[in-house]
Order: structure tokens, then sequence, then C-alpha cells
């Protein structure tokens, strides 16, 4: 394909022309604060197209392909290291809105990568999803009629260089698929501040757990297309923490440590085992949420075959029942740069900077993927799990009835999952083999 370089740059009021132009809106001006106190102007462009309206089924859809690319990542990423999470839904929804300016062959690997997230649902599976997933939050009581809140909160920004000329088609996406308005900086002139205003954002958006996405912005930076997750959700019922004590927990290598593990009664969890592993749910104050522990007895053999239909097969099979439940308590923050795994995953043209196309983006220069960063961390204790993510994808211009109670000591490496029942979608995915880490 050719390139789209050498092009006279427009002023940026001439670029706000365009915009009007083409139907999209400027909408208003944002104080973002920096490092070291210094403060810059973020101006916002949106399309007018307004946000499309979602659909159970279509949720559905853009969540298994969420789940089956997340155990790609996971097998990918955290199965050679210790502990570890990743957000799936981040990741996927920071690729999409770059894959929705893919053309061509770079489109195409990007959508089988993504297990055609973008497109499962009518193209509208990614903002249905969104929308139920909005939902969870709110006020809920627990079973003593107390209430309890519930925050989640996802939010997609992309940050574009002030003067870059953007095909219409796009903005309309990002506007109705995502809710998101163009923040315009200036990455040519002040890639550092940009790259603060970046940051900043992600640290708004993720209550400051996450306070610094980003590294380092050059002059050759063009967009950058974050998300955020945040969430805090407390149990819906508590596990006691006064009987939180001191237990061995056996480590890969056999070794045991001590660790501090808490240890609750559930009524209303659901249970499942197989052979070489015993799986349970621990709700949320809303329900729909969990998270779903599985233990198997030798963790590495379990992840050698295990992806998104073996953990459907796992998740299928829980029947409600009592559980004594043994848990420790863990944190656990992975950060990591994502280009090699997902090229390795099949979609190395993205990444290629002759031969990247993603001219639906822009034609004013030849864009291709220079890094994709990946954050997230997951704190569990007593009442609940704090738990943020945020990715950036940095694109550069080239130069049952209930059953007998059973019991379940989580004392050996296990994986988790935080997902939404109502359509299945992982929002944090990860394994613990030394809580003591």
């Amino acid at each position: 394909m050719s390139r789209h370089r050498g092009r006279d740059r427009q002023t940026a009021g001439a670029w706000r022309d365009q915009i009007l132009r083409a139907g999209a809106l400027l909408i208003g001006c944002g104080i973002v604060w920096g490092c070291a106190g210094q403060v810059a102007a973020v101006a916002v462009a949106t399309s007018q197209a307004t946000r499309a309206a979602g659909s159970a089924d279509e949720a559905g859809q853009a969540a298994a392909a969420i789940d089956a690319f997340g155990f790609d990542l996971y097998g990918a990423t955290l199965t050679s290291n210790g502990n570890g999470v990743i957000s799936p839904a981040s990741v996927v929804l920071a690729l999409s809105m770059a894959q929705a300016g893919a053309r061509g062959e770079t489109a195409s690997q990007m959508d089988a990568v993504l297990h055609s997230a973008l497109s499962s649902g009518g193209s509208n599976g990614i903002n249905s999803l969104d929308q139920v997933l909005a939902g969870l939050s709110g006020t809920f009581k627990d079973p003593a009629g107390k209430d309890h809140q519930l925050t989640l909160r996802i939010a997609n920004a992309p940050f574009a260089q002030r003067d870059m000329q953007l095909q219409q088609p796009f903005l309309d996406t990002l506007a109705s698929r995502y809710g998101a308005g163009l923040r315009l900086v200036d990455y040519r002139n002040d890639p550092d501040g940009a790259c603060r205003a970046i940051d900043s954002w992600v640290s708004d958006q993720t209550e400051g757990r996450i306070p610094k996405l980003l590294d380092r912005l050059d002059s050759q930076t063009r967009l950058v297309l974050v998300n955020a997750v945040y969430l805090k959700a407390p149990w819906r019922k508590a596990f006691d923490e006064a009987g939180t004590q001191n237990a061995p927990f056996t480590r890969p290598d056999g070794s045991q440590v001590s660790v501090p593990t808490m240890s609750v009664g559930l009524d209303e969890s659901r249970y499942a085992s197989g052979t070489g592993w015993q799986a349970a749910e621990i709700p949320y104050i809303n329900t729909s949420l969990v998270m779903t522990i599985v233990v198997p007895d030798d963790l590495a053999g379990f992840e050698r075959d295990l992806d998104a239909a073996r953990f459907a097969q796992i998740t299928s099979a829980l029947q409600t029942t009592r559980v004594d439940l043994t848990l420790p308590r863990f944190k656990i923050e992975t950060k990591s740069e994502l280009s090699s795994a997902l090229a390795t995953m099949g979609m190395p043209l993205a990444f290629d900077q002759d031969r990247a196309d993603f001219s639906g983006i822009t034609t004013q220069e030849q864009l291709y993927i220079a890094k994709v960063v990946h954050q997230a961390n997951i704190a569990v204790d007593e009442k609940g799990t704090e738990a943020t993510a945020a990715t950036a994808v940095v694109m550069a211009a080239a130069s049952a009835a209930p059953a007998q109670s059973v019991t379940l000591h989580v004392d050996r490496p296990f994986l988790f999952a935080v997902r939404d029942t109502t359509t299945g979608a992982i929002l944090f995915l990860g394994r613990v083999v030394d809580p003591s880490a």
C-alpha cells in the first residue's frame, strides 16, 4: 500500500473547521493536571453520531470473543511467570478502537486475534457489552439488609494529534460504539505534555491506582487509544476478619509459605469438581458479578489445555451448594508491553510500520501500532475486591438445587476470573502461585 507522507500540516484552527464540516463538534476544553503540578488544556472533539442502543444477545457474543482472546493472552503472557493479572476486556476495548480504522489484511489479522470481537453482534457487540457492564454498578443490600455500593466504571478516551485529519466514519464509530470523544493534544511539539495528559486521565479513571501508565511518548506519536476499568466490589457475604489466620500455602516447587488466609461459609455459592481440579464462585453484592476460583492439583499442567471453551465447561458445571471456603488474601500488579505477544498471536501487520493499513483512521499519514501498554492490579481481602486496568494502544506515524456442604481449601496455586455471569464477560483474569510475593 502507498504511504501517506509529506503532506502539509493543517493548523489547529483549520483542523477544527474540517471536523465541523465533516459533522463532528468541538465540545469543550478540559484542564488536566500533569506531573509536577503542570497544567495542560485538552480540547475535546466528538462526532454528532449518537450512542447506539445495545442488546443482550449482541453483548453475549462480544463477551464470548473477549473471553476467547483473554485465555489466548493469558497463555502468551502469564503462564511462564509467577503471580499475574490481566484485563481481557480492557485490552480488547482498546484494540478494537484501533481495529475500527484498520483495513485489508491488517484488519483481518486483528479480527482473527480478537476473535471477531468488533464484528460480534453485527458490529454493535462491544457497545452492547459496555452498556450491560455499566448497569452492574449501584447500591445493593446484603443478606442482613445493609446497603453496599458496587462500582464498575469502564471508560474510553482517544488522544489524537490536534492537526491530524481523521476519517468521519472512524469518529462516528468512537461516538456510537464507545461513547468516546476525541481529546486533542500535540505530540509533535510537546510529547511529554501529551503523555502527562494521558497518565492524568488514567489516574483519574482508576482512582489513582494506576498513576502512570506510559513511560514516554515521542514526536512521531499521532494517536493513543486508551481504555480504563475500575472495579470496587464488596462480597455479598464478607469474610470475618477475626477469622483470618496464617496458614500454609504450597508453591509450585513444593515449598510452603505461611500467608494470611481468610475463611467463610457461603450458603449461596456454586461449586464443581473434576479430574484434577475444584472450582467455586464467590458472589459480590450484585450477584451478577462473581469471582470464580479454579484450584488445580497441578497448575502448569492444567494451563497447558486451558482455553475459553474449557473454562466455560467448568463454569457450566457449577452447582449451587454451601461452600466452606478458605482463601489467602492477595494483591497482584502486572504491567506489560504486549506488542510481541500480540504479533505472535497472529496480528504482526498492525505493528509493521511499512505495511500496516489504518487508512480508516486517517490518510494524512501512514499509522502503525508502536506499542500496546497494559497494566492491571487487583487486591482481594475480607471485604471484597478492588481492581483496575488500563490499556494504551500507541499509534505512531511511520518514519441447580442445594447439595451437601463441600470444603475447598485454596492452599496451592490457583487461577481466578472476575466475570459477569449475565454475559460471561471476564473483566479480570489471573493466577496466584505465591500470595506472599
